[in-house]
């Protein structure tokens, strides 16, 4: 045990709603004055070069930040406050040309929108012709949609053509008037849908200039809702949800937010429990050991887990466990033997997969739940129907004696250990080829559920994250567990994948926090190495963790209560310290 050599991995394992923001209410006037404006408050745009700051930090302009606010009133409905915010701090939402455009706009006045494109404080002259571009389109559709054709071509002549910004543009919109049909717009001329209309168009033009010029949409939300993601993703032991957070306080979360009880103790392996899995959906969580046996296990309402079907069969220790997409069936394979089919409901063994004269060493499901995919001890990765067929298979280093197998559902790519540093993304269906270089030995792997990232465990006792989603680069290092002479497995887990957790051979299980990559907690229990550790998908309370000492402990939270999203959970923490 423990020798490595080129071809053999560590030997155990195998152990205007939008509109409205704006003031707009009518089509005509663009704030509703719950309290008349003065001629005092005329500060336009142009003074906003004023310096006064607010805060203790000295970063917040005053004027951007009463701006802000006014804006947020304004989209809550709050006419009357967002205007005597304006009179009380005689800084205008928005400059009086500004009101003046967007009144024009809603109103169909598009010259004099253009015209007005000039006086509202834009200097960059590419913003003002995209601008004018966007107002004459519509313009133009809008001839359209009321029949007047010719009316529409003179648009397109001598105000669209004009502005020289997209040849292809011109070309398209001519085709428009060859097939009115095409419009773009909703095809009817009525007011009410005009307006409909007008506001969208406002929407664009909210985006297009400049933020100085008309206030970005709900730009106060936006903030906060940074502030606080921010404050959460800070947070090490941050595991409830989103919406429990609170404005009225800086977000904090104590340990008790982690699975680290011991809630069951489950002993029905008579040897060392090598891999562990939970289902997809968090309701099933699947065990298989040196006994030979594989054990379904089911999460029930109650938070507690208790033994639905032993699966005999194998006639070897069982390295490799997978769940199909939909959770009916499961896949297990033999330290070099074959992988059988199972169906989860029943218990029944429904197919076994052998190639003559070799052994199966990995096993996954194809995204689709119509295929699988295996490891095979020639270093070839072989593909096969469910009733057994092979329809595929790709020759060459492909994979080493390795149980660890990933298939990424968006890129449809095949994930293997094809030499001792090396990690391949082939892609089954496009042929390609992607690689991942560590100097260290790679002993195994996990992929997100998401199939962005990946997490390798090397020989160095160090866990790598890699972010696979387009070109391979390393984010984070993890360290501080134990393993010298066997494989241990590591996992995603928590809410929102927030958490790394590791076995270890010091007994104890290791969890990091995966953003900052902090080593948080270390749970004791066990006797023995603990070779596999799950989190559950559906419940951020239930972590498992497989052990030498031929048990798997099920952890969750101090205390017990019922419901988290609908999902099976024993325990519900809530943030800012409420329970």
């Amino acid at each position: 045990m423990g020798g490595v050599e080129d071809d053999e991995p560590p030997s155990k394992r195998v152990k205007v709603t939008s509109v409205n923001s704006g003031g707009i209410s009518n089509g005509v006037s663009l704030r509703q004055r719950g309290c008349s404006l003065s001629d005092s408050m005329a500060r336009l745009l142009a003074s906003q070069g004023d310096d006064e700051v607010v805060g203790s930090k000295g970063v917040i302009k005053k004027v951007e930040l009463v701006r802000v606010i006014a804006e947020a009133l304004y989209s809550l409905g709050y006419s009357k406050s967002g205007a005597c915010l304006e009179e009380e701090s005689e800084i205008p939402f928005h400059a009086p040309m500004v009101d003046l455009f967007m009144s024009q706009i809603v109103e169909g006045q598009w010259d004099e929108s253009v015209s007005m494109l000039h006086k509202i404080g834009l200097t960059d002259e590419t913003i003002i012709k995209l601008a004018s571009l966007v107002i004459f389109e519509h313009k133009f559709f809008e001839l359209l949609d009321d029949g007047k054709i010719m009316d529409a071509l003179k648009t397109l002549r001598t105000e669209i053509t004009p502005l020289c910004i997209n040849g292809e543009r011109i070309r398209e919109l001519a085709s428009f008037i060859l097939s009115p049909s095409q419009n773009l717009l909703d095809g009817t001329s009525s007011k009410a849908s005009k307006l409909e209309s007008r506001k969208k168009l406002l929407d664009k033009l909210r985006e297009l200039l400049p933020p100085t010029v008309i206030v970005p949409e709900k730009r106060l939300v936006q903030l906060v809702e940074q502030a606080l993601v921010l404050q959460k993703d800070a947070c090490k032991f941050h595991n409830s949800s989103v919406g429990n957070m609170s404005l009225l306080s800086d977000h904090q979360c104590g340990r008790d937010h982690i699975p680290t009880q011991t809630l069951q103790v489950l002993q029905e392996h008579n040897d060392e429990v090598w891999f562990l899995q939970f289902s997809h959906n968090g309701k099933y969580l699947a065990s298989s050991s040196g006994d030979r046996l594989v054990i379904i296990w089911e999460v029930m309402l109650d938070g507690q887990v208790s033994l639905k079907h032993r699966l005999h069969g194998h006639q070897k220790p069982v390295s490799c466990i997978s769940w199909s997409p939909d959770d009916n069936q499961l896949l297990t394979c033999g330290v070099e033997e074959v992988v059988r089919r199972w169906d989860v409901d029943s218990g029944e063994s429904l197919h076994m997969y052998e190639k003559s004269g070799l052994g199966l060493v990995s096993c996954a499901w194809a995204p689709d739940g119509k295929s699988i995919f295996s490891g095979v001890t020639d270093k070839s990765i072989g593909m096969w129907d469910l009733e057994g067929k092979e329809l595929e298979c790709w020759r060459g280093q492909r994979t080493l004696r390795i149980a660890d197998l990933g298939i990424t559902s968006n890129t449809k790519e095949l994930i293997s250990v094809c030499k001792e540093t090396i990690i391949l993304l082939f892609g089954w269906e496009s042929k390609s080829e992607r690689f991942i270089e560590e100097e260290q030995i790679i002993t195994s792997f996990s992929l997100s559920e998401d199939g962005k990232f990946l997490l390798l465990s090397l020989w160095n006792e160090e866990l790598h994250l890699w972010n696979i989603d387009g070109c391979p680069r390393l984010i984070a290092k993890y360290k501080g567990h134990k393993r010298s002479r066997y494989v241990v497995q590591s996992c995603f887990g928590g809410l929102d994948h927030a958490f790394i957790a590791s076995g270890s051979e010091d007994s104890q299980v290791y969890i990091w926090h995966r953003l900052s990559g902090e080593l948080i907690l270390t749970l004791a229990g066990h006797t023995g190495a603990v070779n596999c550790v799950s989190w559950n998908p559906a419940n951020p309370h239930m972590l498992a963790s497989a052990s030498d000492d031929r048990t798997i402990r099920i952890w969750g939270l101090s205390q017990v209560n019922m419901n988290y999203n609908g999902r099976h959970t024993n325990g519900v923490h809530h943030c800012n310290g409420g329970t």
